[in-house]
């Protein structure tokens, strides 16, 4: 059986708790991983930070924190994945090409997007507070 096969056949043979458990850790790897080689994460890490602890303290509605809270999430979540596609990408060859680039740029694009919704939605919340 190829090693991939295997650990495929490994994780799926967990069910339950187990599985959950393991999977947990997994996910901490992930978060290891991305701050230890990611310096963009790392910066988007402080960043979300100290817009959560900013979004806490402003006098904005509950609902108001939880979407500036979400889209400070979706930005790491998005920087996650672009990071996922980038080590895939080069797993798979370190030789330029074209599909190798647009793989990349999109993930680069979807950061951007995640940004920009943040940047509006921050915007929309504390203009809507403050001058109005």
């Amino acid at each position: 059986m190829l090693d991939q096969e295997q650990a495929v056949s490994e994780f799926k043979s967990k069910s339950g708790f187990r599985r959950i458990f393991s999977a947990f850790f997994y996910s901490i790897d992930g978060f290891r991983a991305a701050w230890k080689n990611e310096h963009a994460f790392r910066q988007e890490l402080v960043l979300v930070i100290v817009g959560i602890v900013t979004a806490l303290f402003l006098p904005v509605s509950g609902f108001e924190k939880l979407m500036m809270v979400a889209v400070l999430l979706l930005i790491l979540i998005i920087e996650l994945l672009n990071s996922a596609i980038e080590a895939v990408v080069d797993r798979v060859s370190l030789e330029r090409h074209s599909l190798s680039k647009n793989a990349k740029d999109f993930g680069s694009a979807a950061v951007l997007l995640s940004l920009l919704i943040a940047v509006a939605t921050w915007s929309v919340v504390l203009v809507n507070r403050f001058y109005y």
